[in-house]
Formats: structure tokens, sequence, C-alpha cells
């Protein structure tokens, strides 16, 4: 006999996006299962996350996603979390001669981006090299995001509300019978349920052709980062600094240490990435044509993967089928976008206007430009 689980809602995928899903869909009052391939939760992209709140940052409908996350970060609710979510750090961008005139334009399109004068980020990170920057700007209104705490709270709202984690179930088979979409789980295990949300993260189109739906044509790049000691440098008050091209950037990282990174975006495939070596070279490189920083080793190096749909939009909505709906996409803003996407996709799944704060995002992730 088949061993059936039935809830109100199925969420394929429990990395960030899948866990504020979950968190709000529950909290709407839909008996949630929550599908997950691995032995724990946000284990590919979201557990591999170093994640800073950038307002500016990302796609349109991201960018309005990002502004309405702000309050949750700076106020969870009441027993949300037992550490901040938030804490103050400055970004700064900092422009070669040849990248001047995109520093500019950024600061056009930002008005909370500000020019800074280069003396005042010599001062902040004493070992910058003078005349690596031609032009500089700052934005103060950003904060270091707690990524491990967010995670663990939505996924403890969920559970509050009766939602159910189910580990080491991966989707093997995905179908609509009598109203109900149906998941088949390793061992054979079916969960089903009138609502299916696929934030199944990098495996979002595999899931969606499981269920008989077209892909939408989702890519996978991998992102490097590496830990480095500063030397006799105290980095822990230092901004996240980086070029205006985004071709690298640092930031501090566990008191006294500094996270490197090239800011790449190399196509991959679903899985569990790994940084590779010339990656790790080039962050190095990169970041030591703007910092005296010797590098003698490599403490710690690690590869996540951030995936991406055809126009770097997110896809939060429903599918061309009943019942299922897209919560993917989300590049390198699924964190600090969390709070207000998981209301979003609640508010699109119930159907009911999604708040003032989110509306206008709703438009432009509609999976249904990919259709």
């Amino acid at each position: 006999m088949t061993d059936t689980h039935s809830a109100d809602a199925l969420v394929i995928g429990a990395g960030i996006g899948g866990a504020t899903a979950a968190a709000h869909l529950a909290a709407a009052g839909r008996r949630t299962i929550l599908l997950e391939a691995e032995e724990s939760a946000g284990y590919h992209t979201t557990g591999r996350s170093a994640a800073i709140w950038v307002r500016n940052y990302g796609s349109p409908d991201a960018r309005i996603l990002t502004a309405a996350s702000r309050d949750f970060f700076l106020a969870p609710p009441p027993g949300f979390s037992d550490a901040p979510l938030a804490r103050p750090r400055a970004v700064v961008h900092l422009a070669p001669p040849e990248q001047a005139a995109r520093l500019e334009a950024m600061m056009r399109e930002a008005p909370d981006m500000r020019p800074i004068d280069l003396d005042s980020v010599h001062a902040a990170v004493p070992p910058l090299r003078r005349g690596y920057a031609a032009l500089a700007a700052v934005e103060e209104d950003c904060f270091d995001m707690d990524v491990a705490a967010l995670h663990a709270g939505f996924l403890r709202q969920a559970a509050a509300n009766g939602g159910r984690l189910a580990l080491r179930h991966r989707a093997g088979r995905v179908w609509r019978e009598g109203g109900r979409w149906r998941a088949e789980g390793t061992g054979g295990a079916v969960f089903a349920a009138p609502v299916l949300v696929n934030a199944a993260g990098a495996w979002g189109d595999e899931v969606a052709r499981l269920a008989g739906l077209a892909p939408i044509g989702l890519q996978p790049k991998r992102r490097t980062a590496c830990i480095i000691d500063p030397g006799p440098h105290d980095c822990a008050g230092w901004p996240l600094l980086g070029d205006a091209a985004h071709t690298w950037y640092v930031r501090p990282e566990a008191r006294r240490k500094l996270m490197v990174s090239p800011a790449d975006e190399t196509d991959d495939a679903p899985g569990d990435a790994q940084a590779d070596e010339l990656d790790v070279a080039v962050a190095v490189d990169r970041m030591q044509r703007a910092l005296d920083i010797p590098v003698s080793r490599i403490e710690h190096r690690w590869a996540g993967l951030r995936t991406f749909t055809p126009d770097r939009g997110l896809a939060i909505g429903p599918g061309s089928e009943p019942g299922f709906f897209w919560m993917v996409g989300q590049g390198g803003y699924g964190i600090q976008t969390a709070p207000a996407a998981g209301r979003l996709l609640a508010a699109l799944v119930e159907g009911r206007a999604p708040h003032a704060d989110i509306a206008a995002a709703a438009p432009l992730a509609d999976p249904g430009r990919f259709a």
C-alpha cells in the first residue's frame, strides 16, 4: 500500500525560497509539507551564502522586495531568532579610471548612493593602494544578514504553524490527479496537496518537467569565495569593498578574517558546486591589485550556485497548470528579498491582493512572461 501524506500545500526545496514560502503558507492556515532532497535544509545555496542587504542590488522586482524586507531584518517578529538578523555595514564601490563612467551611472540610478572622498576610504581601509581608484561611492544604509538565523527562523515559523519538513525526499515523480498535486519521494512515499510550490532552486526546471510543465530556462551560475588572513589589519569595521564593474569584492568575515570573491558567474549544472582553484587565484589577484595585503595561504574556499531566469528577474507566481506555483530564479538576491518574497508568494497562492509595498513586484516577477 502506498504511504500517502496529505496537506494543503507542498513546497519542493527547503532553501531560503522554500523556507519562507512554507512559513507564510503555514501562517495563512495551510497545512504545509516541505520536501527536501538533501539531509539538511539549504545545503546547496542558502547554506553557502555570505549575504549583505543592499537596496540597489538586483533586478527591478528584486529591488522592490529588498526594500520591503528591510524592516523585517531590523525588527523581526518576537521569538523569530535569538540573534540579530542585521548588523550595519556600508558598501563602498571603487572605480578605476576606466570604470568611472559606470560608477557615475550607478549613482544616477540610486539616489542613496553618494560620492565619497578617496582619502576617507583610505582612512577606513588602510591597505587600499593609492592610485587604484579614480572615484568612489558609498551606500551607507546596508547591513550584513545572518543567513543561518533567517533560514532557521522561517523553518521554525513553518513548524510552529503545523508545517512539516521532510528531509531526504527527492521528488522522483510529480503529477496531478483528482485536483491534487502528488510528489513521490524517496522510498515511495507520496505527498499530496492541491497546491505545489516549486522552490527547487537550480533544480526548478527539472521539477517543472517532472510535473509536465515547460521549463522557464533557469541557469545555475557558480560563485566562488575564499577566506584569507588580512595580516596586521583589523578589518572588522571595514565596509564591503569592490569595484564598480563587479569583478571582485571583499568583506570582513568572522571578526578578523577577510572573505574574497571574484564575483564570478560561471554557468554550471545543478549539483554540489565546488570552488575552482583558478577562480580562487583570480579572486586573490584582483583583490591585491586594489589592496596591499600579502596572501600566504587560503584558509577556506567554497562555491555555491546562484540560479537566474533568462532575464535575471525573479519567478514568483502561478504556472500554466492549476495549483502549480513557481518560487525560483532568486539569483544573488534570495536572502535579502526573502521576507517580502514569502509574503508575495502566499498572497498569490491565497488569491489575495499583495500588500501595497510589494504589489508592484507581482507583474514583474510573473513566471508567465517565459511562456
